[in-house]
């Protein structure tokens, strides 16, 4: 099977699934791009295979450094609500020959690995002010 181009991969996707927003994808092809660099500077240039839980870290970083306190609410609107939704994506995207996979991974590698409210919503709220104590 011959790979297809990324947005005429995405359209073919979102064509027969509209869970996620074209612009998910797009991201999420950012985001694996963000952690391949990371890779490859902790790995002294050299590229290798990212697993799931390394590209749910990388997704998190890129959509902090990105979006900052309005990552949650774009994700949110784009359909990606949890770390396995990203696995779908993933899934989706090696379906039709855009990413590639290693007999290794799966779908399991991306649940759970955290939580977005955790992620996303947490580092922004107002921090609890500690009551002033006399001297």
């Amino acid at each position: 099977m011959q790979p297809v181009h990324f947005e005429q991969a995405v359209s073919l996707i979102v064509d027969r699934d509209r869970r996620f927003a074209p612009a998910a994808y797009d991201f999420l092809k950012e985001a694996l791009d963000f952690t391949l660099k990371r890779v490859m500077d902790q790995n002294n240039g050299a590229p290798r295979h990212v697993t799931g839980p390394e590209l749910l870290a990388g997704f998190r970083d890129h959509a902090l450094q990105q979006f900052g306190p309005m990552a949650a609410t774009l994700l949110q609107e784009w359909g990606v609500r949890s770390c396995s939704d990203v696995g779908d994506m993933v899934f989706l995207l090696i379906d039709e020959s855009v990413f590639g996979r290693q007999e290794s991974d799966s779908k399991e590698d991306f649940v759970g690995c955290y939580d977005f409210d955790d992620a996303f919503v947490t580092p922004f709220l107002p921090r609890k002010r500690q009551p002033a104590r006399c001297a």
